[in-house]
């Protein structure tokens, strides 16, 4: 069984900015995750979402701003030194090894963070029995349908056993059907490694159904953050993204 994250542990970013070549793709935002509690992140197309995902994880330096885990400042940490401190993220793009089998992918995750060859083993077992997966746990991956595909980048990402995990848009290019398996699994993942869950997606059922709170930012700044049920009434949120359907 998974050694439940400390309580106290706290994900940050303080007032990060990114500037790209002049443009101003993040002004100013700061969020915080703790262990336990899913965070949706939403705004329209070019907010910046994936760019904060992108600073949180590593991918991306801020021009401005900290990011500290448990207080510690990890602005400066490479993506592997935060892998193994407790952070983990899936992409856009899943990004499957195509040739490596579900499990070896799944084996992966657990192996980039320091876990020996049987342990990981092991937890892939267990990972690709919870996601459904084991029916295919031999088969190549690049040889699965998309939904598949994308369980299979979730299993890669918490086998590494995080204490945070960042998720970009995991519900995109999924069907109704897909999406209301894919809620149960991210539901699950968050009940039993007992992580923080950062999640982006445009699906807003998925999004106020799954988070404890919601974040929103638009043209790169926040405009909105608070319980969903604020979020849901918050006129400048209407405004700027939902509009008048959401009820």
């Amino acid at each position: 069984m998974p050694v439940a994250p400390d309580p106290g542990s706290r994900l940050e970013v303080a007032d990060i900015t990114v500037d790209f070549q002049g443009l101003r793709a993040i002004e100013a935002v700061s969020l915080a995750l703790r262990p336990g509690e899913i965070v949706g992140l939403i705004g329209p197309n070019g907010a910046g979402k994936t760019t904060l995902v992108n600073v949180l994880s590593g991918f991306q330096s801020p021009s401005q701003g900290r990011v500290r885990l448990d207080g510690v400042d990890i602005t400066d940490w490479p993506v592997h030194r935060r892998s193994r401190a407790g952070l983990a993220r899936t992409f856009q793009s899943v990004l499957p090894f195509r040739g490596l089998s579900v499990m070896e992918n799944v084996e992966a995750g657990a192996i980039a963070v320091g876990t020996d060859r049987a342990t990981a083993r092991r937890r892939a077992l267990d990972i690709i029995d919870g996601l459904g997966l084991g029916e295919v746990a031999d088969r190549p991956a690049g040889t699965l349908p998309f939904g598949s595909e994308r369980r299979v980048g979730i299993g890669r990402a918490i086998a590494m056993r995080p204490t945070f995990l960042l998720m970009d848009e995991p519900a995109a290019g999924l069907n109704d059907t897909e999406c209301a398996d894919l809620e149960q699994v991210i539901r699950g993942v968050g009940q039993q490694l007992g992580c923080g869950i950062l999640l982006i997606e445009h699906r807003m059922s998925l999004v106020f159904s799954l988070s404890d709170r919601i974040h929103v930012l638009e043209q790169g700044r926040t405009i909105a953050a608070g319980l969903p049920h604020e979020i849901r009434s918050d006129s400048r949120v209407r405004q700027a993204y939902l509009g008048n359907d959401l009820t």
